[in-house]
């Protein structure tokens, strides 16, 4: 039972290397991972790599091409749609279950990973910003009773988490994100958990259309919506 366990443990710590290099644009968009490559770089053989990699195409991260290995997935407007029409569905639902139940002390960690966001904007460290984003949205879900629910919002988060940081490049993106984040915390705290719910839901609309204008302005947006 041991060994099996060594190699999720090295798996899960390539998945978050390779995660952060795709995210932060080590590796672009069309990149070919070579599992040999990348097993020589981290001094494994390339089972943990394999795993790594398949991680990484559930979440929507790399595509498993037949020849070729993974490839670093392109920036897709239908990935976009479907992520954040999951996101709209489930994440408000969760709040509703969650929100009764938040503590001073789970009101205290949202407003210091607000403080944490809105340092790493001014500081303009990117690296954090989709961390610290889905580490908000997270806590506002935690005492939500569905844990199947929320792990497939974490892996909504993974996978946004590119087209975030993307969206936050822009300066009057970053300044409505701080606003409405901080009314989110506001609405929870008056106990207004019917309004924060459908405010939720027009911030997560409103984050996936400005991502649209976005990434049809990439030069490497993929359009495989049909006409």
């Amino acid at each position: 039972m041991k060994q099996p366990l060594k190699h999720r443990t090295l798996s899960a710590a390539i998945v978050d290397q390779l995660r952060q290099a795709i995210l932060d644009g080590t590796y672009p968009a069309g990149s070919q991972l070579r599992q040999d490559a990348l097993g020589e770089a981290y001094g494994v053989s390339r089972i943990p790599v394999r795993e790594a990699l398949f991680q990484l195409e559930a979440e929507g991260l790399v595509r498993i091409v037949p020849q070729k290995g993974a490839i670093v997935s392109e920036l897709s407007l239908d990935e976009i749609n479907d992520v954040f029409d999951l996101r709209c569905i489930l994440e408000p639902r969760l709040l509703a279950q969650s929100a009764p139940h938040f503590s001073a002390d789970d009101f205290d960690a949202l407003a210091d990973i607000h403080r944490q966001f809105e340092k790493a904007i001014k500081a303009k460290n990117v690296s954090d910003w989709g961390q610290l984003n889905a580490d908000f949205h997270l806590a506002l879900y935690m005492h939500a009773p569905q844990p199947r629910t929320r792990a497939i919002v974490l892996s909504l988060l993974q996978t946004s988490d590119r087209y975030t940081r993307l969206q936050l490049s822009n300066t009057k993106a970053m300044g409505i994100a701080e606003k409405e984040h901080a009314h989110l915390i506001a609405l929870c705290r008056a106990q207004k958990v019917e309004e924060a719910c459908r405010f939720l839901e027009r911030h997560i609309e409103a984050v996936r259309k400005d991502l649209l204008q976005v990434v049809a302005n990439a030069p490497k947006a993929r359009r495989n919506e049909k006409s």
